[in-house]
């Protein structure tokens, strides 16, 4: 299972309980292969070039299938026609932080603090064109706010600068945020979606701000299992059969919602093809508003 990112984040943490799990169903086992680097090029590359004969799978997110190939005039690859989708593993919120110092305490005293200082606060992402850059451009573009995009390398490095004080501000998913929230690093305003996390019972959801048409920054991400272009289909459906079975154990479901806090997956192929469809018919709609390099 080639993954796009280095170890210890939580596209790597979805990826192998998942990996465990699924393997355990398969009867086999299944390694993690962690190819970070490129905006995940390395492992889509690795992942295309492999035979398809279902020992090499690619557990893609958002970001990769319908983020950045909705925003871009051009990618190397089309998310729809170059692999086989075999189905949706997860879904997850993202929250926006900032850091303890700005007097800030929801979404609507950001705007306003930004709007004082004329564009004078900046925020992180874990690179150009992850879901971290393109969620917070969406919001900005949403709210009217103004700020500068600083780029990292992960969603660690976003808590870290905030932590610092580099930069106010960055969205994250919640696995890799939660540590530094609980510790008081940075203050949470506002998870993505349309309703509040358990684990974050007060930080309001951003449907819940003054802001219209914030429902859209929903989901944050998402992670879904594809192979090679030509799989056959009985390994499709062998491979999504053990998505599902996976995904609909009370215990994973408990695991995946409290540990990793995020939302199992489950479904047909197709599901997941239409799934990602709607979510590039989104960014699409969103290019002209930002200007990314080419792959």
């Amino acid at each position: 299972m080639i993954i796009g990112f280095a170890a210890g984040g939580t596209t790597d943490a979805i990826a192998r309980y998942y990996a465990q799990k699924m393997g355990e169903a398969l009867g086999t086992s299944i390694v993690v292969d962690n190819k970070p680097g490129a905006g995940q090029m390395l492992a889509i590359r690795s992942t295309v070039s492999a035979a398809p004969d279902g020992y090499t799978i690619y557990m893609g997110t958002a970001s990769a299938l319908s983020q950045s190939p909705g925003v871009r005039k051009s990618t190397p690859y089309d998310p729809l026609k170059d692999f086989s989708i075999i189905g949706l593993v997860a879904s997850a919120p993202g929250v926006l932080v900032v850091s303890p110092e700005l007097p800030v305490r929801n979404l609507r005293e950001l705007a306003n603090l930004a709007s004082a200082k004329g564009g004078g606060l900046n925020y992180g992402s874990s690179g150009v064109g992850a879901s971290s850059h393109l969620q917070t451009e969406y919001l900005l573009r949403l709210t009217g706010i103004r700020m500068e995009h600083i780029p990292y390398k992960s969603d660690s490095d976003i808590m870290r600068e905030i932590t610092a004080g580099s930069i106010q501000m960055g969205i994250a998913p919640v696995q890799g945020a939660m540590g530094s929230i609980t510790s008081g690093k940075v203050r949470a305003l506002a998870v993505t979606g349309t309703h509040r996390m358990a684990a974050l019972p007060d930080v309001p959801s951003l449907t819940e701000s003054d802001f219209k048409g914030l429902d859209g920054v929903d989901p944050y991400s998402y992670y879904g299992l594809l192979g090679p272009a030509g799989l056959p289909a009985d390994v499709v459906e062998k491979l999504n059969d053990a998505i599902n079975q996976v995904s609909r154990k009370p215990e994973v479901a408990a695991y995946v919602q409290q540990r990793l806090y995020a939302e199992p997956g489950f479904g047909r192929p197709q599901a997941f093809r239409d799934y990602i469809q709607r979510d590039l018919a989104k960014w699409r709609g969103f290019a002209r508003h930002i200007n990314l390099p080419e792959q």
